[in-house]
C-alpha cells in the first residue's frame, strides 16, 4: 500500500472560496441582504452553521443543531444581542405563523 498524499498535485485545480460557499440556490453564505418586515428593515444573512452551538429558532421554538445551515436576522438599527437564528423555512413563513408558538408542557423554556 502506498502512503497517502498530503499535498495537492501540481496539475490539480484549487477550489475557489466562492465555489465552496455557494449552496446552489444563488445565495451565498455570509452575504448580507436587507428585507422589510413589519415596517422595519431587517438585515438577513445565510450562515453555514459550522459553529458548535445550538440555537433556538423563534419561529418554531425548536433547536437548530450545529452544522445545519440557517438564517441570522436582526433589525437594521438594533443591537448585536438582538440577532436571532431562524430555520430558513421558518424565516420564509414568518408572516403565516402566530406570534407565539405552542409548546408542550414538558418543553424547556429558553
Amino acid at each position: 500500500m502506498s502512503p497517502r498524499r498530503n499535498r495537492a498535485r501540481s496539475g490539480a485545480a484549487k477550489p475557489s472560496a466562492a465555489g465552496r460557499q455557494d449552496d446552489g440556490s444563488g445565495e451565498r453564505y455570509g452575504l448580507e441582504r436587507t428585507e422589510d418586515w413589519r415596517g422595519e428593515e431587517w438585515a438577513v444573512r445565510q450562515v453555514a452553521g459550522t459553529t458548535g452551538k445550538h440555537y433556538r429558532c423563534p419561529g418554531c421554538d425548536q433547536e437548530i443543531p450545529p452544522g445545519v445551515p440557517h438564517v441570522v436576522a436582526w433589525q437594521r438599527m438594533g443591537q448585536v444581542a438582538d440577532r436571532r437564528h431562524w430555520h430558513k423555512s421558518c424565516w420564509n413563513a414568518r408572516d403565516r405563523r402566530g406570534a407565539r408558538p405552542q409548546r408542550s408542557r414538558n418543553a424547556p423554556r429558553y
